[in-house]
């Protein structure tokens, strides 16, 4: 369902060749995976990679038996939408959209029927805690309610793949704890949670823990 193969990316800054990653294979199994590293260390460039919001300097990329790395942005797009959902740190929600609107919209780009897509908006929205504010505006939301509604979001067309990008490094303890839940959750049988995060306690609840360090996968730990 998702796997890298000698996944390398380089470019330039001011001249100078940059090594964002180098080398890097792994085939994700069912569960949830955290990517952890120091600033620097590649995470954000492999995830950016993995979900095909970025394409390699060298090196492959297959989810759900697409080589991301041969298709077009447009193609690229089309994939990630049947197969993937994406949290992130900072939450990207539409702004003039309301709560239940910003969790339909990927059900209104795959062509899912008005009634249906709003009937199952709000089911998420009631599973992530939030259901009275599916009239609300993302300004009108707390940071925690803002990252529930980008994980029902995430969520409305039942991905293989979710990918989380640092999700609870703007929240308090307590909000953090409910969105790694609810990440948790999603994972298992034949789906599959990538979570980037810098906090080793958030990560020691995935079952295995991949270390990067200079672009370079040097640990494969399991946990959980």
């Amino acid at each position: 369902m998702l796997k890298a193969e000698n996944l390398s990316k380089h470019y330039l800054q001011g001249g100078t060749e940059v090594v964002a990653l180098e080398d890097f294979s792994y085939s994700f199994p069912a569960g949830a995976t955290a990517i952890v590293g120091p600033s620097g260390s590649g995470k954000t460039t492999l995830l950016n990679l993995l979900a095909g919001f970025d394409v390699p300097s060298r090196g492959r990329v297959e989810l759900a038996g697409e080589r991301l790395d041969e298709l077009n942005e447009d193609e690229r797009a089309a994939v990630r939408l049947r197969h993937a959902g994406f949290v992130f740190q900072s939450w990207n929600l539409l702004p003039t959209l309301t709560a239940l609107e910003n969790v339909a919209f990927p059900l209104l780009l795959a062509g899912v029927a008005r009634v249906q897509r709003e009937e199952r908006a709000q089911e998420l929205l009631s599973r992530v805690g939030v259901a009275e504010r599916a009239e609300h505006r993302p300004n009108q939301l707390s940071g925690g309610e803002q990252q529930r509604v980008a994980i029902a979001r995430a969520l409305a067309l039942e991905p293989a793949v979710l990918f989380a990008d640092e999700p609870t490094g703007n929240l308090d303890s307590a909000s953090g704890r409910k969105v790694l839940d609810l990440l948790l959750a999603h994972a298992g049988d034949e789906r599959r949670l990538v979570l980037v995060t810098h906090d080793l306690d958030v990560a020691s609840h995935a079952q295995r823990i991949l270390h990067l360090r200079d672009g370079r996968l040097i640990d494969i730990e399991k946990s959980g």
